[in-house]
């Protein structure tokens, strides 16, 4: 049986299904959200929910969630336990309760359909695909193979979710992004999908990408950059994603302090590095961090470091070496590989 015909199996014999998003959600996550809602619907659920924690504050996003008036709210803990009987829970995009979310751990979920590297996922329905370039691929494949109705919002969102996942179809990307793609065109909205690839900008991601910029130290073909404390937790990836492009660079790792955390973000073309990998290793006894071979991310609690001071200077002169250090020798680079790019003003 295809894996969307046991979904609609288990979701006809639910009355409710929240849907949890991970922290600080992307299009991808947002999208196969919506799809999933829209499965679910057609498959007898009247009362759905999304919801998702941390802060929806990329441009980009923003504009996806207002433009294709996506219902999501902020989570709440008691909203996934002790839940009734026919109550469901999904997650999508993410697989484990605490892990990128803020569900509570060993909580039972229902429904998990994710692209992530992880382990020791449990649910009573599991669609886990790390081969796939996006999760809405998959949604895309439900919704085709169970005959859900379309329209210009959904196909909109599943096809800017794929592209924006694989960067233009040049990260990750496989036949089955093509394929799914090919299929949404007919039923996406052209002018809609201009509109949301060209967000406007805030001043204050433009500050933190130039902060990225000005601070960037290269030691070999890795660059690492902080940019300090930010409001603007997504510029950290769109930090990276540029700085990735500069030449001889194959790894950007960019991080900032953001709220009561180090945030990270990183990009690597590098065949011999599994960037979630090394962001695991460095991290994981600290904090939480992973993701692909190409692209990953992290989140580190401040702690004991904001006991030493409230200085955000000195807080992050600190958080500094202390990152610095451990990318640096989890990627087994020496100081004779280093090279200083800092912008003094000659090569401004």
């Amino acid at each position: 049986m295809h894996p969307a015909h046991e979904l609609n199996e288990l979701l006809s014999d639910g009355e409710t299904l929240t849907i949890v998003c991970h922290n600080n959600p992307d299009p991808d996550c947002l999208a196969s959200a919506f799809a999933l809602g829209r499965i679910a619907m057609a498959a007898g659920i009247d009362e759905h929910h999304i919801l998702y924690s941390g802060d929806i504050s990329h441009q980009q996003n923003r504009a996806f969630v207002n433009l294709l008036d996506i219902d999501v709210k902020p989570f709440e803990p008691g909203v996934v336990q002790d839940r009734p009987e026919g109550s469901l829970l999904a997650f999508v995009d993410h697989s484990v309760p605490g892990a990128n979310n803020r569900v509570p751990e060993a909580t039972p979920v229902d429904i998990v359909i994710d692209h992530h590297p992880s382990e020791k996922i449990e649910a009573q329905f599991i669609d886990h695909r790390e081969q796939v370039g996006a999760t809405a691929t998959i949604l895309t494949e439900y919704v085709r193979e169970l005959a859900t109705e379309m329209d210009a919002a959904l196909g909109t969102a599943l096809l800017f979710a794929i592209r924006r996942e694989t960067l233009g179809f040049l990260r990750g990307v496989t036949r089955d992004e093509y394929d799914a793609a090919g299929w949404l065109h007919d039923h996406a909205d052209s002018a809609l999908l201009r509109t949301l690839s060209n967000p406007s900008v805030t001043s204050a991601t433009v500050d933190a990408i130039a902060e990225a910029i000005t601070n960037r130290s290269v030691r070999g073909s890795v660059l690492i950059s902080g940019i300090g404390r930010t409001s603007e937790r997504d510029a950290l990836p769109q930090a990276a994603d540029y700085l990735a492009t500069l030449e001889g660079v194959e790894t950007a790792i960019v991080f900032g302090i953001v709220e009561d955390g180090v945030q990270l973000s990183a990009r690597s073309t590098d065949s011999r590095i599994h960037i979630g990998d090394v962001l695991d290793k460095a991290f994981s006894d600290v904090g939480s961090a992973g993701g692909h071979r190409e692209m990953a991310g992290g989140e580190v609690p401040l702690g004991i470091f904001a006991d030493y001071t409230t200085d955000d200077d000195q807080l992050f002169a600190i958080v500094e070496q202390v990152m610095s250090a451990r990318l640096i020798a989890e990627l087994n680079l020496t100081a004779e590989t280093e090279t200083q790019t800092k912008l003094d003003g000659e090569d401004a």
